[in-house]
């Protein structure tokens, strides 16, 4: 279902009479988790971004560090579209079997999914006709549903009776993305 919201959301984009860019984050592909998007014209300073960030990863070192995070952002542009600073809005899913931060010298991990609401602030600048960079950072608030277990044993550590639910406010995605016009 994932993979055809996805095509259906490219395909749908490539059709339309509109400037629409790919793009790849440079900074997490480094880092083995990749992050993708397009990005399409939806009105004369606004346009319309759907990204994932995926780590694909089932275990590093033995940890568990897989996670899914898909969001799509209704995005204002000052000046022109796609080139000089933005403002972002947007709501999102995230998938995960990840061990959590204040867990890390634990046995503990968390398997579940959850929704991320907030914001991006970001500057674009043209390198040509065809390349963008666009450059980022944006957070909010992250709610997540999940069942607690030993890495060791698989059993649960923690007594939620369904799922357990956890919320913050961080900053969850960044980077530099290499941008190209499709059309």
């Amino acid at each position: 279902m994932k993979k055809l919201f996805f095509l259906l959301a490219i395909l749908f984009s490539i059709q339309s009479q509109s400037q629409t860019y790919i793009k790849v984050n440079a900074l997490t592909t480094l880092l083995t988790v990749p992050n993708i998007g397009i990005e399409t014209s939806i009105g004369k300073k606004s346009t319309f971004q759907l990204d994932i960030l995926a780590s694909p990863w089932k275990t590093i070192n033995g940890k568990p560090k897989q996670f899914y995070t898909f969001i799509p952002e209704y995005r204002y542009h000052f000046h022109e579209k796609n080139n000089g600073f933005y403002v972002g809005a947007h709501i999102g899913a995230t998938k995960f079997n990840f061990q959590k931060w204040n867990y890390l010298n634990t046995d503990k991990y968390e398997k579940g999914f959850g929704y991320i609401m907030g914001a991006t602030i970001g500057y674009q600048t043209k390198i040509n006709d065809k390349f963008m960079l666009d450059v980022f950072l944006g957070g909010g608030n992250q709610q997540g549903f999940y069942k607690g277990y030993y890495i060791s044993t698989g059993e649960r550590y923690e007594t939620a009776k369904n799922y357990n639910k956890s919320g913050e406010w961080l900053p969850y995605r960044g980077g530099v993305m290499v941008s190209y016009k499709l059309n």
